[in-house]
């Protein structure tokens, strides 16, 4: 019996849908909204590789370094002076690679964003 109940209200709902009457549209009414064109979302572009900052080159040691008699002092001081100047080659590198690093980091939060907007666009 229930069964046949539910088969009627199928059959009965869209005639009665059909049935009402419909509302003119007011005439100082706003028109309706039209849905919302698609957000184009900008994908974020990553910086370039060729802005990556190379580090410098670690002086090579000189073997008598570890031995037990040392370095002659013309070896000793060659090898001072290229940590002297490795010293210098890495400070001025800091501040190249802290900038390079803080364009990852907008290029990170940029990614957040795009993909934040792809989720808005695909939930509207």
């Amino acid at each position: 019996m229930r069964g046949r109940l539910l088969l009627i209200a199928g059959m009965l709902a869209p005639t009665l849908a059909l049935a009402a009457p419909k509302a003119a549209p007011d005439k100082g009414a706003p028109p309706p909204a039209t849905a919302p064109a698609a957000t184009a979302c900008k994908p974020p572009e990553p910086p370039p590789a060729s802005a990556r900052p190379v580090k410098p080159a670690l002086p090579e040691k000189p073997a008598c370094l570890d031995a037990k008699g040392g370095c002659p002092g013309w070896e000793a001081y060659s090898f001072n002076d290229a940590v002297k100047a490795y010293n210098l080659q890495a400070q001025a590198f800091r501040p190249i690679a802290e900038a390079y690093v803080q364009k990852l980091n907008a290029y990170v939060k940029a990614s957040g964003e795009y993909a934040q907007c792809e989720i808005n666009a695909m939930q509207n």
